[in-house]
């Protein structure tokens, strides 16, 4: 069997923690930020972590 070429979009996007967790960044913070809040900008800018319900398809995306 062939290995298994990652998801380059994914591993762009994604990163894997230490303790087993994904990291990934917010959305809406690009364009049409006038109309935008500053406490919102600020929570946009800081990073999250996936929900354990797409966890399972990004870390297979990953080949992990």
């Amino acid at each position: 069997m062939p290995k298994l070429k990652t998801h380059s979009g994914a591993s762009k996007r994604f990163k894997l923690t230490a303790t087993g967790k994904i990291k990934r960044k917010h959305a809406f913070k690009r364009h049409n930020l006038g109309k935008k809040e500053n406490k919102q900008k600020r929570t946009l800018t800081k990073t999250a972590f996936v929900h354990k319900s797409d966890r399972k398809t990004i870390l297979r995306m990953l080949n992990f």
